[in-house]
């Protein structure tokens, strides 16, 4: 088994998520985007295999890495991202004996230190596990997946998701996002409309109520709200890149 990461400045998060792939993956790749922490050097303690590349798109970056792999079956995870144990032993037990050459792994995402359990969060499974022959990265410079030739299958057992240390973590990754996700739309020709700006309060509501997070409590009202920001940031530099555009 291959586990392979993309990364950058994650030294706080690494070590508990490469702490869980002890006596699990036969090979861990690293490929981190020039990181000025100690993220190699922790990665390097695990026995990972560490490449540097310059993050271009996450769809390039992650094919890159998962280039890299040697074992017969590929697993990606991210450094906020924890191997439960009786996911690893499902993991194990799958794939001695399948035709499935993808599967989709359900998540458990905590939350400012809260188990999220709605929130639209509830039933997120994500592609992650693949027989390596098969599979290849396709999407743009955000919002990748995994896919691969043949039968998908999913598992039962989580990832548990600890996506945002603190609420300055949260907006340095929307800000992060938002750029790629507005230079993505730039790419394929998308034009701004002003009423992208207005979507904040409907997707609020679509989110608090519909998607049924205000059982989440307080961290449930914060995910919406911060949440019902994300397309009209995301838009309005897409305004930005196009005004900037015209004047050249």
């Amino acid at each position: 088994m291959s586990v392979f990461l993309i990364v950058k400045n994650e030294a706080e998060n690494l070590p508990k998520a490469l702490h869980a792939l002890e006596n699990f993956a036969e090979e861990i790749i690293i490929v981190d985007d020039y990181s000025t922490d100690e993220s190699v050097k922790i990665a390097q303690t695990f026995g990972a295999k560490t490449f540097t590349k310059k993050l271009e798109s996450f769809t390039e970056q992650k094919q890159y890495a998962l280039e890299q792999c040697s074992c017969k079956w590929i697993l990606n995870i991210d450094a906020d991202e924890i191997l439960t144990p009786k996911l690893k032993n499902e993991i194990l037990r799958v794939i001695k004996n399948t035709n499935a050459v993808l599967f989709f792994v359900p998540f458990t995402n905590v939350f400012l230190g809260k188990k999220m359990k709605y929130s639209g969060l509830n039933n997120e499974k994500h592609p992650r596990l693949a027989l390596r022959s098969k599979a290849f990265y396709s999407g743009g410079l955000v919002h990748e997946t995994l896919k691969a030739d043949g039968k998908v299958a999913v598992l039962k057992n989580f990832i548990e998701h600890r996506p945002y240390r603190n609420i300055v973590q949260y907006f340095e990754k929307f800000n992060s996002y938002t750029s790629l996700g507005a230079q993505t739309l730039y790419e394929r020709g998308k034009k701004f409309k002003i009423y992208n700006l207005l979507r904040p309060p409907v997707d609020f509501l679509k989110i608090y109520i519909l998607k049924l997070s205000f059982l989440d409590g307080l961290q449930g009202f914060l995910w919406a709200l911060f949440s019902s920001f994300y397309p009209a940031v995301k838009y309005a530099k897409l305004w930005e890149l196009q005004k900037n555009k015209g004047k050249q």
